[in-house]
């Protein structure tokens, strides 16, 4: 056992972290496992018990691993929100101690020297752990020691939730991979018969160097303590907020307004100093009696200029009810994006793109920034299908249509009219209009995407011409071969 003095670290190592985020949303009762591409190839990223008691394995391909288990049901792997739930047990973990660090994208390592006696001991405090980790449906394996290398060894390859001292003789059992070598100085130390650490300990230190380099003896020295290994426990992200408490009530929109600029300052420099900027921005109003009110302004680009926000907030600000007076403001800002620092030369001025975000802040506040749109090129050679409809604040106007031929500015559903033959018909009404041709430019043959099952293409290709009629209209006509019909479908202006 530990005294307070010692170094006590525990090493929480979560083998299935991946699979067993998937089903705690969506329990599965048949072998299960995650899949990721590897190589070209894809390949089996995470089990689950039923599925490791069928003889299936980690880096094994999805295609062996279904002629083993044809009942197996598999899901895309996502790595990012792996290590956005492991950042989540890092918080929940520090109930046990502060320091708390991530490790090896799987694990979590906890200093809890002076901590082991709030929970009644090392074993009172692992068994907790464990119980905690079994009623969330999370696989944990524990390791307790006086060095990061012997938790790590233990969680790994020892009893589950051993405690034990560095230097006892509970690691000499354990195999050299417990040493957190590479696989290949591990294979090779099992050729030589070293098999275990207690082999490593017992044999002489400078043949070892000569062969295997600095590492082999590093890490055991790490892992016996003699050889100090910095532990390094995250940080919590930075909070974005700050509080103004006023000494008198008040309730003018300029005071307000004026409140809200010295908020805006620190909350900046925040974000410059940490590269970031807002794009959403919650101001909290709380009166005399007691009762809150928010306003929330949503920006259409990340921000941290703090006298371009500012007038943002005059149109919410002018909206709350101060009742009796406001005597306290609070200002976060709750979703942030990476804004880099640019190089501007000493002339420059307010850039347009930062105008148009400026303007489609201004309109978002009033109708919603999803109802402000702007089309995207997509890559399609279907006339309906060369664009999409996107929020202007979550997309950026990058690319541009490329097509061999003009494309209307106005497109619309295909209208029949009357014509014979395939070429332009000299003569035709089209919206109650009698129009005549007279200049046709074509055809342009477009044939439908045969991947996919498009109901207004069912009709076979396409034979498009441009035609300028004596009245003055320039219209998109095209023709169908296959059932002989003209349609106009879109204007040229």
């Amino acid at each position: 056992m530990f005294n307070g003095i010692e170094k006590c670290v525990v090493f929480m190592w979560f083998p299935r972290l991946a699979s067993d985020r998937v089903l705690r949303a969506r329990p599965v009762d048949a072998p299960f496992a995650l899949t990721l591409k590897q190589n070209n190839t894809e390949r089996l990223y995470c089990l689950n018990t039923e599925a490791e008691a069928l003889g299936l394995h980690r880096g094994m391909s999805c295609a062996d691993a279904r002629a083993f288990c044809p009942d197996l049901v598999s899901h895309p792997a996502r790595p990012d929100l792996d290590a956005k739930f492991l950042s989540i047990l890092r918080r929940w973990a520090t109930r046990y101690c502060p320091w708390v660090g991530r490790q090896d994208g799987d694990g979590l390592v906890l200093d809890v020297t002076g901590s082991t006696h709030l929970w009644g001991g090392e074993e009172a405090m692992l068994a907790d752990m464990r119980t905690r980790a079994a009623r969330a449906g999370l696989t944990l394996r524990l390791g307790c020691a006086q060095t990061l290398g012997a938790a790590w060894a233990l969680a790994h390859y020892g009893q589950d939730n051993a405690v034990t001292s560095a230097h006892s003789n509970a690691l000499a059992a354990l195999p050299v991979a417990a040493l957190r070598l590479d696989e290949r100085v591990v294979t090779a130390l099992q050729r030589l018969g070293l098999r275990t650490i207690g082999d490593i300990s017992a044999t002489a230190r400078a043949p070892l160097a000569r062969r295997f380099g600095p590492e082999l003896l590093l890490r055991l020295d790490q892992a016996l303590g003699n050889f100090p290994e910095a532990l390094a426990p995250e940080a919590d992200p930075p909070h974005y907020g700050v509080r103004l408490s006023l000494p008198d009530p008040i309730g003018l929109v300029a005071d307000v307004m004026g409140a809200t600029a010295r908020l805006l300052e620190p909350l900046c420099k925040k974000l410059m100093a940490h590269e970031c900027g807002a794009r959403h921005l919650t101001l909290t109003l709380r009166r005399v009696d007691q009762d809150s009110q928010q306003v929330e302004l949503r920006l259409a680009a990340a921000m941290r200029d703090p006298v371009r926000i500012l007038p943002l907030f005059e149109r919410g600000v002018s909206e709350v009810d101060a009742g009796f007076g406001i005597d306290q403001m609070r200002l976060e800002a709750s979703v942030i994006e990476p804004l880099p620092v640019e190089q501007i030369g000493a002339t420059s001025e307010l850039t347009s793109p930062e105008q148009l975000n400026d303007l489609i802040t201004r309109i978002g506040t009033r109708i919603g920034l999803e109802n402000v749109q702007r089309f995207l090129p997509a890559d399609s050679h279907i006339p309906e299908r060369s664009f999409i409809i996107a929020a202007a604040a979550y997309t950026s106007a990058e690319g541009g249509w490329a097509s061999p031929r003009p494309r209307p500015l106005r497109l619309f559903p295909p209208e029949p009219i009357a014509g014979a033959g395939n070429r332009p018909p000299e003569r035709f009404r089209w919206r109650r209009m009698a129009l005549s041709t007279a200049q046709a430019m074509g055809p342009e043959r477009i044939a439908p995407e045969w991947w996919l099952d498009d109901e207004n293409w069912r009709s076979g290709v396409r034979d498009y011409w441009q035609v300028a009629t004596r009245q003055g209209r320039r219209l998109w006509l095209y023709y169908t071969p296959q059932n002989p019909g003209w349609f106009v479908q879109g204007e040229f202006t």
